[in-house]
C-alpha cells in the first residue's frame, strides 16, 4: 500500500500512445489558467458572506493570511511540478513520494474538492445571472432558481453551464485557453473597476469597527468542535482577533485554482521552467487584487449590510450607482464561466491520471484520437458536477472545499521533505527554498486554518474518506498497475 510509483516512470507513462495528453501550453496559458480561476467566487460572492458573518472590514487581513498560506503551498507545488511534470498535481506527487495509499487518498480528496468547488462557482454564477435578468425585468420560475434557506429547488442555469462547459473541455484544452483568456481580459477589468471607481464612494465611518467584537461560533448539529479542536483546547470564534482566522479559513476558497496549474503540468510545453512561473504569478498578482477590492467593498457598504449573494454589484447599488453594479454583474457572471471551466478541467485530469494508474477503470484514461482530451472522464465527471450544482446550497460546500485543498498542501509539503531526502539527484528546475523548515510552515499553516472550519465540515470530508478507503481497497488495489508490475 505504501509502494511508490518513480518519477521515470510517472514520466514515461506520459509517452504511451492513447494515454499522452496534447502538449501545448505556455507560461502565459498557465497564469491566464490561474488568475481565471483564482479569481471568482471568492471575490465575487465570498466577499459579503465573510465580513458579514465573520470579520467585518478585517476581511482584508484575512485574504493576507489566506494568501501567505497559500504562497508557501504554491513554493512546494512550484518544486514538484517542475520536477514530475505529469498530469494530477498532488496525486502524482504523493504516489511519487509517499505511497500509493496516500496517493489514493489525495487524489480521492481532490476528485472532491474540484467537483464541489466546480459547483460552489456554478451556483454563484447562477446568482449573478439571476440578477442580470431581474435588470432586465426577467426571472426564472422558483423552482429552477435554485435552494435559498429552507427553500429547495433545482438551479437550471448552474445545471446548463456545468454542461456547456463539459462540451467545450472535450473539444480540447487549447480552445479552453482561448477562451479562458477572453473572459480573464474582460474579469480583471471589472475587478479594477470595482477598485478605481469605488474608491470614490468609500466612507471612513464604515471601517468602524475595523475589528468588530469576538462573539463564540455557535455550535450546531449536535457536535461543538472536531476531536482536533477538542485537543488543542481552540473554539473557533466570528469577529475579533480569532474571527480573521475564520474568515481566512472560508476566504481561502478564493484562491483555490493555483494547483490548478499544477494539473496541466503534462500539457505544458516547457513545464519545467513554465509551471513554476504560472502558479507563482497567478497568485501574487490576485493577492493583490483580493485585498484592494476586499478594503474598496467594506467600505463602500458597512459590513452587516453587505448582501451574500451579489455583495459587489449591491455595494454599488447602495450608494446609487446601479449602472456600474449591472456592469460589475455582467463581469461576475463572465469571469465566473471560467473559474467553473478550469475547475472541471482540474478534476478531469486527476481522474484520469488515477484511471491511467489502474486505481480506477482504465477506461476513464482513455485519450480522444482527435482533441487529445480525455473524453471520457470528462463526459462522466461533467454530469455528475452539473447534478451537483443544481441540488446544493453555496456556502456548505466551499467549507467542504476549502478543507480539501488544506488536506492536499499538508500532503505536498510533506512529500517535498520526502522526495528531496530519497531521491536528491533528481533535476529540479525549482527548488523550495529554506527546506525542511518552509514546508513544515506550510504545514502548520494550513492545519490552522483548517481547525477554523465548522465541525460539519470535518463530519463530512471524513465519511468522504471513509467512502474512498473502501473503493480502493475493493478496486484500486487490486487493479493498480504498479501493483502488477511488482
Amino acid at each position: 500500500m505504501f509502494r511508490t510509483k518513480g518519477v521515470e516512470q510517472s514520466i514515461r507513462d506520459t509517452e504511451d500512445p492513447g494515454f499522452a495528453l496534447r502538449k501545448s501550453l505556455s507560461a502565459l496559458d498557465l497564469t491566464v489558467f490561474g488568475v481565471g480561476v483564482i479569481i471568482g467566487t471568492g471575490i465575487f460572492v465570498l466577499t459579503g458572506v465573510v465580513a458579514r458573518e465573520n470579520a467585518g472590514p478585517a476581511t482584508a487581513i484575512a485574504f493576507v493570511v489566506s494568501g501567505v498560506v497559500c504562497g508557501l503551498a504554491a513554493l512546494c507545488y512550484a518544486e514538484f511540478a517542475s520536477t514530475v511534470p505529469v498530469a494530477g498535481s498532488a496525486y502524482t506527487f504523493a504516489y511519487a513520494s509517499l505511497g500509493e495509499l496516500p496517493a489514493w487518498i489525495i487524489g480521492w480528496d481532490l476528485v472532491l474538492e474540484l467537483a464541489l468547488g466546480c459547483a460552489v462557482v456554478a451556483v454563484g454564477w447562477s446568482g449573478y445571472v439571476r440578477v442580470l435578468l431581474g435588470n432586465a425585468g426577467l426571472s426564472l420560475p422558483e423552482p429552477l432558481s435554485g435552494t435559498h434557506g429552507d427553500r429547495f429547488g433545482f438551479d437550471l442555469l448552474a445545471f446548463i453551464l456545468v454542461l456547456a462547459l463539459t462540451a467545450v473541455l472535450v473539444a480540447g484544452v487549447k480552445l479552453s485557453s482561448r477562451i479562458t483568456a477572453v473572459i480573464v481580459a474582460v474579469k480583471v477589468t471589472v475587478v479594477l473597476i470595482v477598485i478605481v471607481v469605488g474608491a470614490f464612494f468609500i466612507t471612513a465611518s464604515n471601517y468602524q469597527p475595523f475589528i468588530p467584537p469576538a462573539r463564540p461560533r455557535p455550535a450546531a448539529g449536535g457536535l461543538t468542535a472536531p476531536l482536533i479542536q477538542l485537543i488543542v483546547g481552540y473554539t473557533p470564534t466570528d469577529f475579533g482577533v480569532m474571527g480573521i482566522f475564520t474568515a481566512a479559513a472560508v476566504v481561502f476558497f478564493a484562491f483555490i485554482g493555483f494547483d490548478i496549474v499544477a494539473t496541466v503540468a503534462e500539457e505544458t510545453v516547457s513545464p519545467q521552467r513554465d509551471v513554476p512561473r504560472g502558479i507563482l504569478g497567478s497568485l501574487f498578482i490576485c493577492t493583490l487584487l483580493y485585498v484592494a477590492v476586499s478594503l474598496v467593498v467594506t467600505g463602500m457598504q458597512h459590513y452587516t449590510q453587505l448582501s451574500v449573494d451579489a455583495p459587489l454589484a449591491d455595494a454599488f447599488k447602495s450608494v446609487g450607482h446601479p449602472f456600474w453594479a449591472g456592469l460589475i454583474s455582467f463581469g461576475a457572471a463572465v469571469g465566473l464561466t471560467s473559474v467553473c471551466m478550469i475547475l472541471l478541467l482540474g478534476q478531469t485530469r486527476v481522474f484520469f491520471a488515477m484511471s491511467r494508474d489502474g486505481l480506477l477503470p482504465r477506461t476513464f484514461s482513455q485519450v480522444h484520437p482527435r482533441f487529445g482530451t480525455p473524453y471520457r472522464s470528462t463526459v462522466l465527471l461533467g454530469l455528475v458536477v452539473a447534478v451537483v450544482a443544481g441540488l446544493t446550497s453555496i456556502q456548505e460546500l466551499a467549507e467542504l472545499v476549502n478543507i480539501g485543498t488544506l488536506f492536499a498542501f499538508v500532503v505536498v509539503a510533506a512529500g517535498v521533505i520526502l522526495l528531496r531526502r530519497r531521491r536528491p539527484e533528481l533535476p529540479r528546475s525549482f527548488r523550495t527554498p529554506f527546506v525542511p523548515y518552509l514546508p513544515v510552515a506550510s504545514v502548520l499553516a494550513s492545519l490552522w486554518l483548517m481547525l477554523n472550519l465548522p465541525a460539519e465540515t470535518w463530519l463530512r470530508f471524513g465519511i468522504w474518506m471513509a467512502v474512498g478507503l473502501v473503493v480502493y481497497a475493493l478496486y484500486g488495489r487490486g487493479h493498480s498497475r504498479l501493483g502488477a508490475s511488482h
